[in-house]
């Protein structure tokens, strides 16, 4: 088949069911499989190229090549096109009459025919960013709300088969800063946004780009989804314990409660809203102490203990006197304990438990006023210095450090 036929009949399955929401590539070999067999081959060719149900859509490997040719001279026509009779719309001159475009190409006409050859450019390609900036270029210039949500489902239909791509989430977060302002359903705009990138991080694993664009959102999020994500998160992140980017993204809404912003929206109320932060905090992390205990030697949990720890010393004990802050130090100290016990297992690895707990109280140590410091290194200095020897010998000279630094040599 013409190369230019192939375009044509993508661009019409494209344009006949515009819910389409993944694509996939397929081998020729697997056509038999999916494709209706009552159908001859020979009396519908296009069965050997695309297959379209249920708003999925496969695209047989074997005319890839010859596809992305025939999106890519199409694309690059028009808007060749469309930027010359733009310049000319811009100048309001036509200086020379073989520049001049036939009349059957409006301006909208070829707006419309970039738009279409750059999405079937882009299923094909997905990094092909002259496809994504003149997307951005027409629907700047329309200034329509849906147009933006039509970015949205095509990028969303790019991630189906491209999790990782970082002109998609680019592109999404450039739609997101467009519509912030316009859309009035901006909360729930977050919401699926949200929704997307989890369920794309569990399908595509050590998906930075999907969790990072979560952790973007939280700026836009108000207090209330803040919350609603603390909760809804929670169960998923105590089931991937060893996903830091999991933690890193409760970091960031844990972090935004403590931000300006948050205390402005309960300006009215603050003595109520200071005691539900304090319990939000306080729930973190006992909830990280449980995971801590349950799951051996993760060390994605013990970093996120530091960032829970030192926030609730700086905002938290710090300000509400000295008896809060021992009880927190010698909650602290339990925890250390009762981690660096090393059984005879070899199922479980308590050995890096163990030396994690160690280094976390080292850790602790230098955050801690100079009293505060000596008090802990009396109380389990021993007991340090006896984890750091049994399970790391190598690493016994960082609680030497500890020491000198805190003036105990």
């Amino acid at each position: 088949m013409e190369p230019s036929y192939l375009l044509k009949q993508l661009e019409f399955i494209l344009d006949s069911d515009p819910l389409i929401d993944e694509v996939g590539f397929v081998h020729p070999s697997q056509f038999a499989a999916i494709t209706d067999t009552s159908v001859p081959t020979e009396a519908n060719p296009t069965e050997t190229a695309f297959w379209s149900r249920d708003h999925k859509l496969g695209i047989s490997t074997d005319i890839i090549h010859p596809l992305y040719n025939a999106a890519k001279h199409a694309f690059m026509s028009s808007l060749k096109q469309y930027n010359t009779l733009t310049d000319l719309h811009t100048e309001k001159v036509v200086s020379d009459t073989s520049n001049v475009i036939s009349s059957s190409y409006s301006l909208p006409n070829l707006e419309c025919e970039v738009m279409k050859h750059s999405r079937a450019l882009l299923l094909l390609s997905c990094d092909f960013g002259t496809a994504w900036n003149c997307r951005k270029q027409v629907v700047s210039k329309k200034q329509n709300v849906t147009l933006y949500f039509d970015e949205l489902t095509l990028s969303t239909l790019v991630l189906s088969y491209s999790p990782k791509s970082e002109r998609a989430w680019t592109h999404r977060r450039w739609v997101i800063k467009r519509i912030a302002g316009k859309s009035t359903n901006l909360q729930e705009v977050l919401k699926n946004e949200s929704e997307l990138a989890k369920k794309i991080a569990e399908k595509s694993k050590m998906n930075y780009r999907a969790w990072n664009h979560r952790c973007w959102l939280v700026s836009y999020m108000p207090k209330n989804q803040i919350i609603d994500e603390l909760v809804n998160n929670r169960d998923w992140a105590g089931l991937h314990v060893a996903d830091n980017s999991c933690f890193h993204y409760r970091t960031r809404l844990m972090s935004r409660t403590l931000e300006d912003s948050w205390y402005k929206q309960d300006s009215n109320e603050s003595p109520s809203h200071t005691t539900e932060l304090y319990q939000l905090w306080k729930d973190e992390l006992t909830w990280s102490e449980t995971l801590i205990k349950r799951y051996i030697g993760r060390e994605a949990l013990w970093l996120y203990r530091r960032f829970l720890s030192l926030c609730w010393i700086k905002h938290f004990a710090a300000h509400m006197g000295g008896t809060h802050v021992e009880l927190f130090l010698d909650n602290e100290l339990l925890l250390f304990r009762s981690c660096k016990t090393i059984p005879d297992n070899v199922f479980e690895d308590y050995e890096s438990q163990a030396m994690f707990a160690a280094t976390y109280i080292m850790w602790l140590i230098k955050q801690m006023d100079e009293l505060q410091s000596m008090e802990i290194r009396e109380k389990v200095g021993e007991e340090i210095e006896e984890v750091l020897n049994k399970v790391c010998p190598n690493k016994a000279f960082l609680w030497d450090l500890v020491r000198i630094k805190s003036g105990n040599c």
